[in-house]
């Protein structure tokens, strides 16, 4: 048997009421060549997948703490020994030629670090979930056409980012750019990856075909005070260090007046001053951003041109949630 190309990587937190329909759909995968590594990120006793909850063959390691996405996933690629790294939430579902089209997508396109799945609502029949991550030019991204009825999904082509929920991450790619930044903890975690991937020259597209059904929010609301407070701060961690200084000097004013509209907004719809707060501990930890944007602008090999190229620079697709998408 040849070795397998790609592993998949779960990270589990408090997920047992999906792993039943979660297993069965890896189980009923046309490409059956792959690896399964998950991580428990210290789920409640109760909650905590056993191997005979999972598919067989899989490997499964436990975290006696909540690492969070970012270093949850990080801990578990490091036991991977595939060329491809696939990432998928415990509550996305994928359909069965999902991974196949992902491994064959990426075999056909070297220069992609990242491929983005088109994601369906598992819990709502007609709805997307996403068809990839648009990154604005005030530094604020959005998943496209989340909420929106399922019509045709975007033809193939290049998004910003791949949103983490069910996403293949060359792992050389992953490797070289020092995989998530676990100080993101969770939540933008994916659209700093993406970027990262971009500034070293790899594209990132984003596929019609393999499609997953996914709750979305998890084990954590995506509108709860907590996802709030790490959106707001990691979105502003991420525009510091990532963008380039021929972007991010004249960019700074329009990203900081639209991130305040962004947290002043989140006061009437729910939040709270979650969002507030998080804009707030962003500034808190500027020193150790700003020393990040100098190892990573220093390591940049695509020109700032390049990335001008993939914003979003019409402000008015950030509100309507409409896909971006390059050819």
């Amino acid at each position: 048997m040849t070795p397998p190309r790609a592993t998949i990587i779960a990270v589990a937190y408090n997920s047992a009421r999906w792993l039943p329909r979660w297993s069965a759909a890896l189980a009923a995968q046309t490409e059956k060549n792959f690896e399964l590594i998950v991580l428990d990120n210290a789920s409640r006793s109760e909650e905590r997948p056993k191997p005979n909850d999972l598919p067989p063959g899989a490997r499964l390691i436990r975290s006696e703490e909540n690492l969070g996405f970012a270093a949850g996933n990080n801990r578990a690629a490091r036991e991977a020994r595939t060329p491809y790294l696939v990432l998928l939430n415990v509550d996305a579902f994928p359909e069965p030629d999902w991974l196949a089209r992902l491994v064959g997508l990426a075999d056909l396109h070297p220069e992609a670090g990242a491929i983005g799945s088109t994601q369906l609502r598992a819990d709502e029949d007609g709805v997307f979930d996403g068809t990839g991550d648009v990154m604005s030019a005030t530094g604020l991204a959005y998943r496209s056409n989340f909420g929106k009825r399922r019509r045709e999904a975007p033809a193939l082509g290049e998004t910003f980012a791949a949103c983490g929920a069910a996403m293949l991450v060359r792992r050389d790619a992953f490797e070289a750019v020092g995989g998530f930044d676990e100080r993101f903890f969770c939540f933008v975690e994916d659209i700093d990856l993406c970027f990262r991937l971009r500034l070293r020259g790899y594209g990132v597209l984003q596929s019609p075909e393999a499609i997953v059904h996914h709750v979305g929010g998890g084990s954590v609301g995506a509108r709860s005070a907590f996802a709030r407070f790490h959106g707001a701060r990691n979105r502003f961690w991420t525009f510091v260090k990532c963008m380039p200084a021929p972007l991010f000097w004249p960019l700074l004013p329009a990203h900081l007046a639209f991130a305040a509209g962004a947290c002043t907004a989140a006061l009437f719809t729910g939040g709270g001053s979650a969002a507030w707060r998080g804009l707030v501990a962003g500034f808190g930890g500027l020193d150790a951003a700003w020393k990040s944007r100098r190892e990573i602008q220093r390591a940049r090999t695509a020109d700032w041109s390049r990335i001008a190229a993939r914003l979003a620079w019409n402000p008015f697709v950030l509100f309507a949630r409409a896909p971006v998408l390059f050819r």
